[in-house]
C-alpha cells in the first residue's frame, strides 16, 4: 500500500528519499530535519520507502503527512527485503532528475537540499555527489576505542572543507548521503539486489564511474548519524563488519569476476594482518582498546567474507 496526501503538481528539482526498516526510534527526528530545509518546499520532494517494516512506520508516516500539508511527501511500502530494493523503488518513484539518498537516523542541516541542488545547477557535468557525516552519539561521547581505520562503522566521512572529485582514498560517498542523477542510476540499472546491507553504495559508486568520474565529495551538505548505545555492543560490531565482509563477496560475485574474488581474498587478509600491526602500535602507545578493535574489524571482515551467507536483518 502506498499513499500520497500532499503531493502537488508541479515539477519537483530533487527527490530525497528515506529507505526505513523499523526504525521508529529515530525516523521522525529524521522527518522533522527535512521539515526545516530551507529550500522553497516546492521544489522538493520526499519519498518514504517503507521496506516491510513491522513497527509503527506507518503510522509515524502517514502522521507526519497530515500534519505537514505543505511538503511534497510519498509513502511507498516496498515488500522486497534488502535496501537495494528500497532505493531502486526509490529511483523509479523519484519524479525529479537528482535524487539524494539518506538514512532513517539522519539529521539533515538546514541547508542541506540547497546545497546540493545549488551544486549541480553550478556543475552541469556533475553526475553525482557525497556529502559530509557528523556521528551523533547517544550519550554524546565517542567510544574510547574508536580511530580512523573505524569511521566506516559510524559512516563518518570527513575529507575537509574544500569540494573536490572522489579519489581511491577517499573511497565513495556514504549511502546516509549520496546523491546522483537519476538517468545515470537508469544508465547503470540501479542498485544490486544481490546486496542486501552494506556493499551497495560501493557498487553503485564503481559502476556509475565507469560511466563518469564527475563525482564529488561536497562539504557544505552535511548532516548528523545518530549513533545509539545499541549499535556500539559488542555483538552488534562483530555482526557488522561480519556483513560487510560476506556483501563485498556477494558483491564481487554478482559481477561475474572470479578474479576479483581472488584478489579481495588476499586484500582481506593482508588487512587482517596489517591490523594485528596496527594493534600492536596502539598497544605500545597505550591505547590497547583502539588496536584491539581495529584487529576484530578486520578479523570478523575476514570471517564474513569466508562464510557463504550471514543473517542480514
Amino acid at each position: 500500500y502506498n499513499f500520497n496526501l500532499n503531493m502537488r503538481n508541479h515539477q519537483v528539482e530533487i527527490s530525497l528519499v528515506i529507505c526505513t526498516y523499523n526504525r521508529e526510534k529515530f525516523l521522525p527526528e529524521a522527518l522533522e530535519s527535512v521539515k526545516i530545509q530551507n529550500l522553497s518546499y516546492q521544489k522538493f520532494e520526499l519519498l518514504v520507502i517503507d521496506n516491510f517494516c513491522t513497527d509503527r512506520t506507518v503510522e509515524i508516516v502517514q502522521s507526519f503527512i497530515i500534519n505537514n500539508p505543505e511538503l511534497n511527501i510519498r509513502y511507498f511500502f516496498e515488500s522486497n527485503k534488502g535496501l537495494s530494493y528500497a532505493r531502486n523503488r526509490g529511483i523509479l518513484e523519484a519524479n525529479s532528475p537528482i535524487i539524494s539518498f539518506i538514512d532513517d537516523d539522519v539529521i539533515l542541516q538546514p541547508n542541506y537540499i540547497d546545497e546540493v541542488l545549488l551544486f549541480f545547477k553550478n556543475n552541469e557535468n556533475a553526475v553525482g555527489v557525497g556529502g559530509k557525516v557528523v556521528p551523533k552519539y547517544e550519550n554524546g561521547l565517542e567510544p574510547i576505542w574508536m580511530n580512523k581505520y573505524l569511521n566506516g562503522f559510524v559512516a563518518k566521512v570527513d575529507h575537509g572543507d574544500k569540494t573536490k572529485k572522489f579519489t581511491k582514498a577517499m573511497k565513495y560517498p556514504a549511502g546516509c548521503n549520496m546523491t546522483y542523477k537519476k538517468d545515470i542510476l537508469n544508465q547503470v540499472k540501479g542498485f544490486n539486489n544481490d546486496l542486501k546491507f552494506r556493499s551497495d553504495d560501493k557498487y553503485i559508486f564503481k559502476k556509475v564511474r565507469q560511466i563518469s568520474d564527475e563525482i564529488f565529495y561536497l562539504p557544505k551538505a552535511w548532516l548528523f548519524h545518530y549513533i545509539d548505545n545499541a549499535r556500539l555492543e559488542p555483538i552488534n560490531f562483530k555482526k557488522l563488519f561480519m556483513k560487510t565482509g560476506n556483501e563485498e563477496k556477494r558483491r564481487v560475485l554478482s559481477e561475474g569476476n572470479g578474479g576479483e574474488l581472488f584478489l579481495k581474498f588476499f586484500e582481506f587478509t593482508f588487512k587482517m594482518l596489517a591490523s594485528i600491526l596496527i594493534m600492536l602500535r596502539f598497544t605500545m602507545l597505550g591505547l590497547y582498546p583502539k588496536g584491539k578493535h581495529v584487529f576484530l574489524s578486520q578479523w570478523f571482515t575476514w570471517i564474513g567474507f569466508l562464510k557463504k551467507d550471514v543473517f542480514v536483518r
